[in-house]
């Protein structure tokens, strides 16, 4: 951060601080909301109904619209959320008194009520009354932010008009820019943009409005972002390009947006993913057909983990076929660096389908050679442990070890298959007719427990 934007965000914070300063209620104002008049509750009837003509008889109670209820309530407020304008117009005559910035217990005002709500017009008599644009809620979201939530131009427009801060931001540092990108609101977008907005403000993530448009698939709103400045080989803080979060979103023609102007397929993340690892994981597969030849093998080696890792662990029976097509080896194994942040130790893309109990990615990679003897502990117990009759019948027909055993936690000479369905007959039948040595040494005590379970 830089001393302007160091100043700027100061800034930011002091208008905040006072903002809410100024919309925390005394305790004796809380210590009131309860106790309401008759008045008051009639005031809010005619608000809640649109009884113009009895509102009007009403604004002469001007201390009733000062009561709260038991949520913090106004008259102002509940006049902020209902959709006649004239309403807001009369309990604002009516409530001359009161500050228009005072919040409710959940920490909202009037403006942001009605821009919440999507009440341009309310949103606009507030404003002309004097209501700050500066105001947040609780979560220190702004009108405008809110307005560009709600999708409504013409309220961003009027609230800009009335010099509503373009890259104010929340708690989470999410500014209107990254909300417009986010819905692909592009009038918005380029409205903002004309006003003065960042295209390249980063959210408390590290993400730009141009990373979350590609997240999310608008494709409009990010070439509009690009052509504005926005910096497509900007990364967030886990090291996530635009392209990566392309690639997550599904949108072919985000991803060829990108490529076009120059972002590159072989950036990996902090976790050494790449982008053709994570649409593969997701299934996007026109995104996976894309980044397919633009990927360099080079990149892919470094990772420590192939894309088929990827498409089996995230169920894609589609994405595992286009991969095997594309020349990818059924039987590629994790880098052990990469292997060993998995207790298990797992190596393989049938380790990852076995685990998950996915019989079809499972079927397809052993149609193609994948092979179930490849990881420290091995697919088949994996598969027997989970109950998997499936899965541990297309293990044992493509050449699974009936007798392996996981020599990481167990040093003795006994396949440890077999104490995982010595309650579990059918299971046990399958290992026997299928290979499974009953001569091999065991200790006594498993050896006693084999003999009764194969008497029952």
């Amino acid at each position: 951060m830089d001393e302007d934007q160091f100043t700027e965000y100061a800034i930011q914070l002091s208008i905040q601080e006072s903002i809410q300063a100024s919309k925390n209620p005394p305790p004796a104002y809380r210590d009131s909301l309860a106790s309401v008049s008759e008045e008051n509750r009639r005031i809010v009837s005619a608000i809640e109904l649109g009884e113009i003509f009895l509102l009007q008889q009403l604004s002469k109670c001007t201390l009733a619209f000062g009561e709260a209820d038991e949520r913090g309530w106004l008259p102002l407020h509940k006049a902020a959320v209902q959709p006649i304008d004239q309403v807001l117009e009369i309990v604002l005559d009516a409530s001359s008194l009161i500050n228009l910035e005072q919040a409710t217990l959940d920490g909202e005002t009037a403006l942001t009520l009605a821009a919440q709500g999507g009440h341009d017009g309310n949103v606009k008599a507030l404003l002309e009354k004097g209501a700050s644009p500066y105001t947040t809620n609780s979560k220190q979201e702004s009108p405008l932010l809110l307005a560009v939530r709600h999708g409504s131009y013409d309220m961003v427009l009027n609230l800009i008009k009335n010099e509503a801060p373009v890259d104010q931001f929340c708690i989470k540092r999410w500014t209107a820019m990254h909300e417009a990108a986010k819905l692909g609101l592009s009038n918005i977008v380029r409205l903002l943009i004309r006003s003065g907005g960042n295209v390249n403000e980063k959210d408390a993530y590290g993400v730009t409005p141009l990373a979350t448009a590609a997240e999310y698939g608008r494709t409009d709103a990010l070439e509009l972002l690009i052509l504005k400045g926005g910096n497509i080989h900007a990364t967030a803080d886990d090291g996530a390009t635009v392209l990566f979060d392309a690639a997550g979103g599904g949108n072919p023609d985000c991803v060829e947006v990108l490529l076009e102007y120059g972002a590159s397929a072989n950036m990996p993340n902090i976790s050494g993913h790449l982008p053709i690892h994570r649409a593969a994981y997701l299934g996007h597969y026109l995104v996976l057909k894309t980044l397919i030849p633009i990927t360099s093998k080079s990149a892919i080696k470094k990772s420590g983990l192939s894309p088929m890792h990827s498409a089996a662990d995230g169920g894609s029976v589609q994405c595992l076929q286009l991969l095997i097509e594309n020349g990818f080896d059924v039987n590629v194994l994790l880098a052990q660096y990469v292997a060993e942040i998995y207790e298990d130790g797992r190596k393989s893309p049938l380790y990852f389908a076995v685990s998950n109990a996915d019989v079809t990615c499972t079927e397809l990679l052993l149609k193609y050679g994948a092979d179930p003897n490849n990881d420290p502990l091995n697919c088949f117990l994996v598969a027997v442990r989970a109950r998997s009759y499936e899965i541990v019948k297309l293990l044992l027909a493509h050449g699974a070890d009936v007798n392996c055993w996981f020599m990481v936690v167990n040093d003795t000479h006994f396949p440890t298959a077999i104490q995982y369905c010595l309650k579990d007959e059918m299971m046990m039948r399958l290992l026997l007719n299928n290979g499974y040595d009953t001569m091999i040494p065991y200790t006594a005590s498993l050896w006693q427990s084999v003999q009764g379970a194969m008497k029952l």
